[in-house]
């Protein structure tokens, strides 16, 4: 037993009890002050006494000076300062037993004679051992007496730190009141000014309308003159250029007609496109303080912003009314803010800023299009990774743990949420008056409309009853209307079957006087509606007679034309070869519970029952040909549990005469009467336009700019934007293409270095410090997962796609490529000093020629970006880089 270990049981025998109670007490209030300044309280499980630890401090000036210290404390109970403890079982060398740290605990600032602050020169070991981990564990502990200096050397650092935070605090208190400091800081400005340079560079050029322009311009006219219209993405971003272009003066009063058309003189352009390129603009700062909040350091962050500059894909996207620029910013924004969140203390004004901040920005970036929900999953994920290594901080509390996660979910999933909702609200309220698109809609929901269907259903009856003159609406999917006309089925298909040779009945997509029924009761012949009318009730079986034609609704055990496997629907004609009609349905009202057991008009929806089979009569979606006149099919399915399936009453009136003819002549003749808008409340409004957006997405036909997602990664193709159609001067969506070659090569060089520093951590081989390592995984947690989740989606999309698409994935694969270049420095620097760090200036000159060339590219395609100037055959052929770009010349060859 060595002398050390005797000495202090002999110390600690000589110890009164009162007195190692007071000392122990002390050591729990040291142990809570090292929490307090940002040390863990790890729960060990192993606690064996050291034979090589240091001496219990029984004076009070050694306790209080312990006190002081920021030191742990180490497995024999005993306060120590940094490299004391020799135990291999000891939680001060948890790496050295392949523990694996619960929480990542601040490094200490070096003195200049400190250890480097690696898991493995921050033990004491002799020269030999220093860079070998196969030592044995006897050459790796030394005396004890060894330790002296350094506790004394550790004192001194410790009186000294404490004296500086004295004086600041000293300085603090003869600081006048009432004082504000301002810092600006350069790289961020400098950046904003590069990017507003770039993006405003005549703004208003071409004064033709470029690309999606088209579609976006419509909707911004739209919502000037409050008419409702059907886009399938969220309304956001066109609500803040509108807004703009309102006070700029712009009625609406102009006609997006065609890519390539000029603008009228009264549009604004100018500020139709000034907050994408605003957006734009700002993107470049704000990736800068990204990638500040993930720890990188301050040129690897202006690194990143300047390559935001000087991509040629992301200044094209941001100089013309589209979205992907407002997209951008909102959630390059809401990560950085969430960045700052995850390292603000639990309930400080920084803690509750950062956070509403962020979720309010995710949530726009959703609202704007709803790929930006990508961006929430992401801040979700993170978040659950952040709770996850929060439950082995022994310092919370499971109270503290609980208000982490329910102030999490209150943030992130309730502000988006209302954001989501404030903004259709906003939506709604703004589109009240009826347009081209609302035809899309219900009945009721276009009955809330003004003009349009309020127009049509003026002073018309509520309840449906018996002689009631009806149009059956089909209510989602596709609008049309129950309709029949005096054309009956060819007696035989294309495929040899036989048909009933009955009257057609069909679903036609526009109002017509053919699409008018009469409600008739099997057990009555009189159609005129009396003073006591006869109202239609669930359950119910009735007839529905064709106006025009006065033939009753049939069906029976016949194939239908196009969808074998349903029953024919028609409209009975009596040839008198013993097939009798089979003329009665039974109506079944699907939401009773809110509209009661009466049939209504408009807002009840109804389910037709053929009695006779117990099928349903169905919209099949699928068009028939010529001799149907292209119109929809109409069949009976016996699976009734479906969508098309559902009908509701639109336009509706009483029967007041007898007389077919005159009944006839009323339908034709019948006169539309403006009335007031029906009443629909706001969720049912939200609810309907949700269902309709995603089931409606509109399918883009097979374009030849269209692209794959394994096609982007490399810019295989990319987008023509606009022609001029005197010159060749163009608008083509490209990339710089050193970038986006160069963070394709990134992302691969992170995923192996992951690998690689994983299988050696298994292995208790520590390559990196644990300041670097947990930078290394945020970098992993933030940039390579943002890029997975946000480009990974579209191999699984069945839509058309675009380059555009792929830009949030992009500027995730650019914060990555940042990380690298700085890790790769940071490698070079560590590993080859001395005579090898002539290999750190040549990377570092590599990166200043690997920045000349991005200028360089950057600059030579500026003409596919501005389309400001004429280009020659010659001059498009020389920029013709890659076979699968498809430029166009004025004449409409391609190259």
């Amino acid at each position: 037993m060595s002398a050390t270990y005797t000495n202090t049981v002999t110390q600690r025998r000589k110890t009164t009890p009162t007195s190692r109670s007071k000392i122990r007490q002390q050591q729990q209030q040291q142990w809570a002050g090292g929490v307090a300044g940002g040390e863990l309280n790890e729960r060990l499980h192993f606690r064996s006494r050291s034979t090589n630890s240091a001496k219990s401090t029984t004076t009070g000036t050694a306790t209080m000076s312990a006190i002081n210290s920021p030191s742990p404390l180490c497995c024999n109970g005993g306060l120590t300062l940094l490299n004391c403890c020799r135990d291999i079982n000891c939680h001060l060398n948890a790496p050295l037993r392949g523990s694996v740290s619960r929480q990542s605990t601040p490094a200490a600032t070096p003195t200049p004679k400190q250890a480097s602050p690696s898991p493995t020169s921050d033990r004491s070991l002799s020269p030999s051992c220093t860079r070998s981990r196969s030592c044995s564990l006897s050459r790796s502990r030394s005396r004890s007496s060894d330790q002296k200096p350094k506790q004394t050397q550790s004192h001194k650092s410790s009186a000294a730190a404490a004296s500086a935070v004295a004086g600041e605090a000293k300085t603090a208190a003869v600081t006048p009141p009432f004082t504000v400091s301002l810092s600006i800081d350069l790289f961020s400005w400098t950046l904003f000014l590069l990017a507003f340079g770039t993006r405003f560079y005549k703004l208003a050029t071409p004064a033709h309308i470029v690309f999606d322009e088209l579609h976006y311009g419509k909707y911004i006219s739209l919502y000037m003159r409050n008419i409702f219209f059907f886009d399938q993405h969220p309304p956001l971003g066109k609500q803040l250029v509108a807004g703009l272009v309102s006070m700029a003066g712009y009625d609406g009063n102009y006609t997006f007609s065609r890519i390539g058309g000029a603008y009228a003189p009264n549009v604004p352009i100018f500020w139709f496109r000034f907050i994408p390129a605003l957006c734009g603009s700002l993107l470049a700062p704000v990736v800068y303080k990204l990638l500040l909040e993930a720890k990188l350091s301050r040129w690897a962050a202006a690194l990143g912003g300047l390559l935001v500059v000087l991509d040629n894909s992301l200044l094209t996207q941001s100089r013309f009314v589209l979205m992907e620029s407002m997209l951008l910013l909102a959630t390059t924004l809401g990560i950085a803010c969430l960045l700052r969140f995850q390292h603000s203390p639990l309930g400080s004004l920084q803690w509750v800023s950062s956070g509403a901040a962020a979720a309010l920005f995710l949530g726009a970036a959703g609202v704007i299009k709803y790929i930006g929900y990508l961006a929430l999953a992401l801040a979700i994920y993170l978040l659950c990774r952040q709770l996850w290594r929060l439950l082995y901080d022994a310092r919370l509390t499971n109270g503290q743990l609980w208000i982490h996660a329910f102030s999490r979910l209150l943030l992130f999933v309730g502000i988006p949420f209302a954001v989501y909702v404030g903004v259709f609200y906003v939506h709604f309220r703004t589109l009240h008056r009826a347009g081209p698109h609302d035809s899309i809609m219900t009945s009721a929901f276009q009955a809330s409309l003004e003009g349009g269907l309020a127009s049509i259903t003026t002073g018309q009856p509520v309840a449906v009853v018996h002689g009631s003159q009806i149009t059956l609406r089909h209510t989602h999917g596709r609008t049309c209307w129950l309709h029949s006309h005096a054309a009956v089925y060819p007696v035989r298909y294309k495929d040899k079957r036989g048909s009933s040779h009955q009257q057609q009945v069909t679903c036609y997509s526009f109002k017509d006087v053919n699409n008018w029924w009469i409600v008739k009761r099997p057990s009555k012949d009189d159609l005129v509606v009396g003073d006591h009318p006869d109202v239609i009730q669930h359950g119910e079986l009735i007839q529905l007679v064709h106006g025009i034609t006065s033939r009753a609704l049939n069906s029976h055990d016949v194939a239908a034309p196009l969808t074998p496997q349903c029953q024919e629907v028609s409209c009975y004609i009596d040839y008198e070869i013993k097939m009798a009609g089979e003329l009665l349905w039974r109506v079944e009202i699907l939401n009773r519970k809110s509209e009661g057991d009466s049939w209504h008009a408009i807002k009840s929806e109804v389910r037709l029952i053929h009695e006779s089979t117990g099928a349903a009569l169905k919209f099949s979606g699928r068009q028939l040909p010529e001799w149907g006149f292209n119109q929809h099919e109409v069949v009976a399915d016996r699976e009734h549990t479906q969508e098309d399936t559902i009908w509701n009453v639109e336009e509706h009136r009483y029967t007041q005469t007898e007389d077919h003819r005159e009944r006839e002549r009323q339908m034709i003749n019948a006169e539309m009467i403006p009335t007031r808008r029906t009443r629909l409340s706001f969720w049912a409004k939200l609810l309907e336009l949700q269902a309709k957006m995603m089931s409606q997405a509109r399918k883009v036909q097979s374009h030849m700019y269209s692209s794959m997602p394994h096609e982007w990664p490399l810019m295989d193709k990319g987008i023509a934007y606009w022609l001029d159609g005197e010159s060749s001067a163009q608008i083509f969506l490209l990339g710089n293409l050193v970038i986006w070659y160069t963070a394709t090569g990134g992302i691969f060089l992170y995923a192996g270095l992951l690998a690689f520093y994983a299988i050696r951590r298994r292995r208790l081989c520590f390559d990196l410090s644990e300041q670097e390592w947990q930078k290394f995984l945020i970098a992993g947690d933030t940039f390579f997962m943002g890029y997975l989740m946000h480009y990974l989606p579209y191999f699984f999309v069945d839509r058309t796609l675009f380059l555009h698409h792929y830009l949030p994935a992009f500027v995730f694969k650019l914060l990555l490529l940042c990380f690298v270049v700085e890790h790769v420095d940071y490698l070079l620097r560590r590993h080859y000093t001395g005579r090898g760090v002539h290999l750190v200036r040549m990377y570092r000159l590599f990166l200043i020629l690997w920045l000349v060339a991005v200028f360089s590219v950057f600059v030579k395609f500026l003409p596919f970006s501005y389309g400001a100037r004429k280009m020659s055959v010659g001059e498009v052929r020389r920029l013709r880089w890659k076979d699968t770009w498809d430029f166009v010349m004025a004449k409409n060859h391609e190259l």
